[in-house]
């Protein structure tokens, strides 16, 4: 089943989960979340990149079946860490696809980057519910990946909180009723610099976000407003709607997630403060809700909302990321591979910030779209983007 709202259904059962990227930021907020309703869940496998103890004290914390780390230099030391535990440990990019396909009720997905498309597929061809935080399954294979959770019976729960707040408040019985949805914008720490400014950005800099704690590769996405670009893409997967009704709003303060606009003129919005635990908590719930311990909003306090047009011209990736989703093909997959390539160049100090979308617009420029049928017209798709996007840093 894609995604869709059925009946609730109750059960006295914890619910088994997964999370595949625990480590990370939204990994993090997850487990604080389960921690905090230990009852209610059983965690069947945990798998982080390579913060051996975080993850093994993660794993100890909720006793976890299994613990998976990516990088395979890390094994001896998490071996030893949960020694006598009876955890299950493994490590290797193999073990991180057992671990997507061991039978949890729910998955969250949030290995950042394309290394998370495969593990998330597992994920999904087992037919399991799957809390998406990572966006290049949808931007880098987003036809393929929606024929998959068509084809599997999976349940497909957007985690973003743009996508979320879209989530709840879409009418999926009235689709053809809605005439635009609003991707809100928080415009990253440089919305008011000017080009000169911004050419002069550090990575120390760019990685320290007005309203939301996420992790460096996020944090650049967020300055560039690439992750906007992304989210547009992924929107376009998600809904059933035109890349036309597709519109993105900056919004300062980061209070309202984003809406839905109807034919009548209503305009739905989900609202909350800015804390990931919101929507990470509405999709490890679904479809009941569970208390959150994010912080409660008062719109007294915050006085005033404001809005503006996002500026194409000192934020070229949004332009490049939609004309990316109109292209078609593999242009959305070489945006996104082009884009990781630059921020890590951008993050080791050897391009500038204005560089980065400088790099993908070169690299989109110098590679032809092509028709996309199959996981591995997009991982080599993927590998020769890196490949050239390199040679343009």
């Amino acid at each position: 089943m894609a995604v869709g709202a059925p009946e609730p259904v109750k059960s006295a059962e914890p619910k088994s989960v997964s999370i595949l990227g625990s480590t990370g930021s939204v990994g993090c907020s997850t487990i604080d979340l389960l921690s905090r309703s230990a009852g209610d869940f059983r965690v069947e496998a945990l798998t982080g990149n390579r913060n051996v103890a975080l993850l093994a004290k993660q794993a100890r914390d909720l006793d976890a079946r299994m613990a998976v780390v990516a990088d395979p230099n890390g094994y001896g030391e998490l071996k030893d860490i949960l020694s006598g535990t009876g955890i299950s440990v493994a490590a290797g990019p193999e073990a991180v696809m057992e671990a997507a396909s061991q039978p949890s009720d729910w998955v969250m997905a949030a290995i950042v980057g394309a290394a998370g498309l495969a593990p998330t597929l597992e994920a999904v061809r087992r037919g399991a519910t799957v809390g998406l935080a990572n966006k290049e399954c949808l931007v880098s294979a987003g036809d393929i990946f929606m024929r998959e959770v068509d084809k599997h019976g999976a349940t497909l729960l957007p985690v973003d909180s743009e996508h979320s707040a879209i989530f709840q408040v879409f009418d999926f019985d009235q689709a053809h009723r809605v005439s635009r949805i609003i991707l809100t914008a928080s415009g990253g720490p440089f919305r008011a610099h000017d080009k000169a400014d911004m050419a002069k950005v550090t990575p120390e800099q760019a990685v320290a976000h007005p309203n939301w704690d996420m992790g460096a590769k996020i944090s650049i996405d967020s300055a560039t407003m690439m992750n906007k670009g992304l989210e547009l893409i992924e929107a376009f997967h998600l809904f059933p709607v035109s890349e036309a009704q597709i519109e993105i709003l900056v919004h300062p303060q980061s209070i309202i997630h984003s809406l839905v606009e109807y034919a009548d003129a209503s305009v739905l919005a989900q609202l909350g403060t800015p804390d990931m635990r919101t929507p990470i908590a509405y999709a490890l719930a679904w479809p009941q809700r569970m208390p959150a311990p994010s912080p409660r909003l008062s719109l007294a306090e915050i006085g005033t909302l404001t809005f503006e047009e996002p500026d194409l011209g000192r934020f070229p990736a949004l332009r490049l990321a939609r004309e990316s989703l109109q292209a078609g093909g593999s242009a959305p997959t070489v945006l996104n591979a082009a884009n990781e390539i630059a921020v890590e160049q951008f993050l080791s100090g050897n391009i500038g910030f204005l560089d980065v979308p400088r790099v993908v617009e070169d690299t989109l420029g110098k590679m032809t779209p092509q028709k996309i049928t199959t996981l591995d017209d997009v991982i080599q798709i993927d590998a020769d983007a890196r490949h050239e996007a390199r040679q343009n840093s």
